[in-house]
């Protein structure tokens, strides 16, 4: 599979928006979802081609009611109105579900597998992800709000190939034979952390649970993972398909039959005899068969609150390590409980502010278009969004204006619908943050020069906002807003430019636009953050690494790197006798 590149396969080329205004598909394409439309107020929402089957909480291999009994509902970000109500995961399932992982790490055969067979059961996962992609891509848009078009052709295949990916490094995992002084032969071992504690966020449910849940496994530890309580659903249906597959195998008389697909179609069957295996024998072997083959209480989740299920699960004492996706705010209690609790070493993926540098030389109508997608992209709702779009005086003025066109002329709308380029926030409390920052930002004498208010009378829209004249002491300029408000800074030189974007607590990545390679080079290292994009934004493959300096977090996901998260060192020294070399 092509590296996945968000950008290319999500974004217009401003080539081809000119064209497809000049030909009037443009207006066609938006024709009711443009800035000043009532559209979503006055249109029904498509109705979701998915049904909602799994509301309890996995523990141990089977879907439970939370031990209080309490359910919480997730919300239609379209609409504000309920979905499904959720068992809500407390401290007493995070036992529960803590002693299933314990369980299944110390007793259970997952760790104890070969590593070949546990890459196969992840490779099976992602094949069933493959089959499922247009129901999970359904339930992702259903609870966030993201258009059914980024789900369903850039992010489940993401996930897709992010497991097989992980499949690929399960057996080749290893230690290293190290020469020292004297006469011992030493090696080191690579083992499994234990059971591993891991929280998601709702901005990137699948994605996030693909790049926590594929390491852990592949390397051989067993989960406890809390869900977002805002996006509880794609989590839950994706893990059941680790325990249940296409195939039913039963006995009917003295055959054991093998069905296929939902439909029950026979793909085959044989007789038992005194020549074969007893049923009580053969029926669990058969098990297997049903499912990607995950054993029971290997894989958990949880849904509930973060000071709740998210504080038992972080402050654990039987958890051996934590990662988190989240705010830098809730990082911090994160962080504290797992130190005070037993030292469990902690992975940290927070928030950013990260400026998208436009140099002079830049061609603008192509910046335009690379730093829209870089702030825009999933409704604004991403931690490494381009949200300081710094651009060079000399063509500050033509970047404003095209900024400002482009963003009045983004589609926006049901997220189910074609062509649609930004949905709804994600929930009320989001909704009203942002425009909060938008009344700041205009309070605080930035120039609004589009969108700024919310968008229809239903759900949680709101228009793409832009604002120029923004300056490094505003509220807009140093808080993370995480929603579709642009902010153009001016700058005049390389020097002012690295000294201004290194100028925050944040360090989570950073986008440079330039046709200078020298320019390109210097930025690329005088930038504090974790990830820099050259002429591109947002290109998330399975192999690169992703993480950031500061209070954007510590740890690397993704690639090679995320591997050490789940691994601990353990050195062997043996003495040797009369050794022929050293």
């Amino acid at each position: 599979m092509a590296s996945p590149r968000i950008f290319s396969l999500l974004s217009v080329s401003s080539t081809a928006v000119a064209a497809l205004r000049s030909s009037g598909r443009f207006s066609r394409w938006g024709r009711g979802i443009n800035r000043f439309s009532t559209a979503v107020a006055t249109e029904e929402p498509i109705t979701p081609p998915v049904q909602i089957d799994h509301t309890q909480l996995l523990i141990n291999g089977r879907f439970v009611d939370g031990a209080s009994g309490k359910t919480f509902p997730t919300f239609d970000p379209r609409t504000g109105q309920v979905i499904a109500h959720v068992a809500e995961g407390e401290a007493e399932d995070i036992n529960r579900a803590v002693s299933a992982a314990r369980k299944a790490f110390d007793e259970g055969p997952w760790p104890r597998m070969t590593a070949y067979e546990r890459s196969c059961v992840l490779l099976r996962f992602a094949d069933l992800l493959e089959r499922h992609c247009s129901e999970i891509a359904a339930l992702e848009t259903w609870d966030s709000g993201k258009t059914y078009e980024q789900a369903a052709n850039v992010e489940i295949p993401m996930v897709i190939r992010l497991f097989r990916y992980y499949a690929g490094w399960a057996d080749k995992i290893h230690g290293l034979t190290i020469p020292v002084d004297g006469l011992h032969h030493v090696q080191t071992l690579h083992e499994p952390i234990g059971v591993a504690g891991q929280i998601i966020p709702w901005n990137f449910p699948l994605l996030m649970y693909g790049w926590k849940v594929g390491p852990a496994l592949a390397c051989g530890n067993t989960i406890v993972l809390k869900t977002a309580e805002q996006t509880p659903l794609s989590a839950l249906y994706v893990s059941k398909l680790f325990y249940e597959g296409e195939l039913s195998v039963h006995k009917e008389g003295n055959r054991v039959v093998i069905h296929v697909n939902k439909d029950g179609d026979t793909l085959s069957y044989f007789k038992l005899s005194k020549y074969s295996f007893p049923w009580d024998y053969l029926q669990p072997q058969f098990h297997y068969l049903r499912q990607a083959g995950l054993p029971p209480g290997v894989l958990n989740v949880v849904s509930g609150f973060g000071p709740t299920a998210g504080a038992a699960l972080a402050s654990h004492m039987d958890v051996d390590k934590l990662a988190f996706t989240g705010s830098t705010g809730t990082g911090k209690i994160v962080l504290g409980l797992a130190a005070k609790s037993n030292l469990k070493p902690v992975t940290l993926e927070l928030g950013g502010k990260s400026p998208f540098i436009v140099c002079e030389d830049a061609d603008v109508d192509k910046a335009v278009e690379l730093s829209h997608f870089a702030l825009f992209f999933n409704q604004g709702q991403c931690c490494c969004a381009g949200s300081r779009t710094f651009v060079h005086e000399s063509i500050y003025d033509e970047f404003r204006e095209k900024a400002k066109a482009r963003a009045l002329n983004r589609i926006v709308g049901d997220p189910f619908k074609k062509g649609v380029e930004q949905g709804p926030q994600i929930d009320s409390q989001q909704f009203n943050k942002i425009l909060g920052y938008i009344k700041s930002g205009i309070e605080g004498g930035a120039t609004l020069e589009a969108g700024g208010e919310k968008f229809g009378s239903k759900g949680y829209y709101i228009q793409p906002t832009v604002f120029s004249n923004v300056q490094d002491n505003m509220v807009i300029a140093k808080e993370e807003i995480f929603g579709p408000v642009q902010s153009i800074l001016k700058f005049k030189d390389l020097d002012e430019v690295i000294q201004r974007a290194n100028a925050t607590h944040y360090g989570l990545a950073a986008g440079v636009f330039t046709q200078n390679l020298d320019t390109a080079n210097t930025l690329t290292r005088a930038l504090k953050v974790g990830m820099v994009w050259i002429n591109c934004f947002d290109v998330f493959d399975a192999a690169i690494p992703f993480g950031g300096k500061k209070m954007s977090g510590h740890g690397r996901e993704k690639g090679i790197y995320s591997l050490s998260n789940y691994l601990q060192v353990k050195a062997v020294v043996t003495p040797l006798k009369n050794p022929a070399w050293l």
